[in-house]
Parts: structure tokens; C-alpha cells; sequence
């Protein structure tokens, strides 16, 4: 039985499936300019199997995310005329709606970026569309950038796609998508989190230290979700009040929260040398170096990292992947 993820148990209640409308509210929106959807969304993807975000072959994508009014997914899409559409259901449709053009970047001011290197200028201009997305919810980047800390990515996605089909609540969607709107699921809400079992989360995959973190921060999830209000330094420090939660993990949560174009992640076992490889053909750079390769870029850090990601210049690997743990089995 060892290593088997198992149905929840009767120490946390089942949430109710959230209401699905049989017809959807809808908009439309026109982008000040040019708008790639997946390079703008792709951030909000936790794992291609993830439970809350799917990108679909025929050029949709849908979420599902619990806002202030409730459980909601949305569904957008671009059109060849530049326009973006948008149907949601539930009882976040009208938040996510309302919301959209933030989502999607409309706050973001891509024509303050100045690049500084010649590979970081053709990729900008080799994708016009990217934009940096701000989704006005904490909670919803925080837990999964917690369960990435100091582990694989699999293993971290793993144990979001785990929790999430056990704990979290069914989207509303379509009547006639199987299992609501392709699969996808509502995170839990603050209190079913809270009483998660701690064999659960052992099951999933997820060290005490890290549940202990999410624990911490459900807690007070309400002060939390205020730092999407709040500039960059004071987000920043809003968040690592939390025990476990540092620079890494505060960063990783408030690029994708607040669009934070400044919000450099420092910490990552892999970004530095990605950044000092492009920059300045130094695959060993450590944090120090890649924030003065950065320096020119200030306020815009973030931004700067994105597009470098997307150049194609990476490090070819030269070292082991990093093993999973399967503490399950522990």
C-alpha cells in the first residue's frame, strides 16, 4: 500500500461540486497591441497534466481558480482579428470577466523595456506578444510555488495534481464536458487545506516542511491575498513574514499575482547559469553574477529573464538530472 495516493478521508469534508450554468456569461476584449495567449498564460501552468489549467489544441485555454466570489473557470481564446474572447461559468464568472484584460497584461507596460544585449533585443522582437499576466489571486500561485521548493519539478507537480483532484472542488463548466470543464478542478479553500491529514500529504509526496509552510500560510490566507494590492518591496516583505516562505518562492508567487516585472527569482538552482550563459558566456554564474548581468534591467528584471528563457541560448546539460525523492515510500 506504500506510495498509493488514497481518496480523502472523513477528517476533511467534501466539498460540493461548484454550480454550473448552462449558459455562460461572455466579453470580448482588444489588446492595446500584440497578445500571444500561451506565452501570456503559460506562467498559471503547473505540469501538462495540471488540474486547474489546460491549453487545448484548437487554440483555447481554460482555467479554474477560486476568486473572491467564489469557484470559477474561464475559457479565452484569440480570433484572427486580434480580439480576444472570453466565456465563464460558476459564481467567479463575472470576477474572471471583469478581470480579464489584467489577466491578460493590460496593466503591463512592455514598452518601458529597454534591451541592454543583442539576444535579449531579437527575442523581444521575435515575440511581440509576450506580456506578463497578473491574476490578482496570491493563494493560487503560493501553494504551488511552495510544493516546487527544493525538489523536481515533477515531483512537485505531481503532488499539485494530486491534491487538487482529491481535495479541491469539481469547476463548473460545461454540461457536457466530462468531469466539468475538461477536467478541471477548483484549488481547495483556505480551511479544507488547513485540515489536510498529515499522512495526505506524506502520500502526495510533500515533506513536513514544506506542508508545514502551506499550513502557515492558509492561516492567515486573507493577509496574504492583500499583498496583490501592494508594490514589489512591500509584497515582497508581506509574504516572507511567513515562515518557509523566502526570496525564491516570493518571487516565483508575485510574477504571476501581480505581474511583478521586477520580481527576479533568486535562489533557482538552474537560472543563473541560464542568465550568465546568454549574457555573458558564463554557464557557472551564482545569484551575485546574474544580478549584475541584470542590473541594466532594473525594474524590469523579471521581464529581462523571460525573454532570455525564450532565446533558445540555454547551457546544454552537463550533470545528472536531480533524482526525485519518493517520500511516500519513506
Amino acid at each position: 500500500m506504500a506510495g498509493r495516493f488514497v481518496p480523502r478521508t472523513t477528517a476533511v469534508p467534501r466539498q460540493e461540486p461548484a454550480s454550473a450554468s448552462a449558459a455562460p456569461q461572455t466579453r470580448t476584449w482588444t489588446p492595446p497591441g500584440p497578445l500571444d495567449l500561451r506565452l501570456v498564460l503559460s506562467p498559471l501552468r503547473r505540469g501538462p497534466a495540471d488540474p486547474a489549467y489546460r491549453a487545448l489544441p484548437d487554440g483555447t485555454f481554460w482555467r479554474a481558480t477560486r476568486t473572491p466570489a467564489g469557484p470559477g473557470t474561464l475559457r479565452v481564446a484569440a480570433s484572427h482579428d486580434g480580439r480576444i474572447s472570453a466565456a465563464a461559468w460558476g459564481p467567479g464568472a463575472q470576477w474572471l470577466l471583469d478581470g480579464l484584460p489584467t489577466l491578460l497584461g493590460a496593466d503591463d507596460t512592455p514598452d518601458d523595456f529597454r534591451p541592454h544585449h543583442r539576444l535579449v533585443a531579437l527575442t523581444r522582437h521575435r515575440r511581440p506578444g509576450l506580456r506578463l499576466l497578473r491574476t490578482g489571486l496570491v493563494m493560487e500561485s503560493l501553494i504551488p510555488s511552495v510544493l516546487e521548493q527544493k525538489v523536481t519539478t515533477d515531483e512537485a507537480y505531481r503532488a499539485w495534481r494530486l491534491l487538487l483532484r482529491t481535495y479541491g472542488t469539481p469547476a463548473p463548466g460545461p454540461a457536457d464536458a466530462a468531469f466539468g470543464a475538461y477536467g478541471l478542478y477548483v484549488m481547495p479553500d483556505p480551511r479544507t487545506w488547513s485540515l489536510i491529514p498529515s499522512w495526505e500529504w506524506h502520500r502526495a509526496g510533500v515533506d513536513a516542511k514544506r506542508s508545514a509552510t502551506v499550513l502557515r500560510a492558509v492561516r492567515v490566507a486573507r493577509r496574504v491575498e492583500e499583498a496583490a494590492a501592494m508594490e514589489l518591496p512591500e509584497a515582497m516583505a508581506r509574504l516572507q513574514l511567513i515562515p518557509g516562505i523566502g526570496p525564491w518562492t516570493a518571487a516565483e508567487t508575485l510574477q504571476r499575482s501581480n505581474g511583478a516585472a521586477d520580481a527576479v527569482t533568486v535562489g533557482d538552482l538552474h537560472l543563473p547559469g541560464i542568465v550568465g550563459h546568454a549574457l555573458a558566456d558564463n554557464r557557472n554564474a551564482d545569484d551575485e553574477e546574474m544580478l549584475a548581468l541584470l542590473a541594466p534591467y532594473e525594474g524590469q528584471r523579471h521581464r529581462a529573464t523571460r525573454l532570455i528563457m525564450l532565446s533558445g541560448r540555454t547551457p546544454a546539460r552537463r550533470s545528472p538530472r536531480m533524482t526525485p525523492r519518493d517520500i511516500a515510500r519513506l
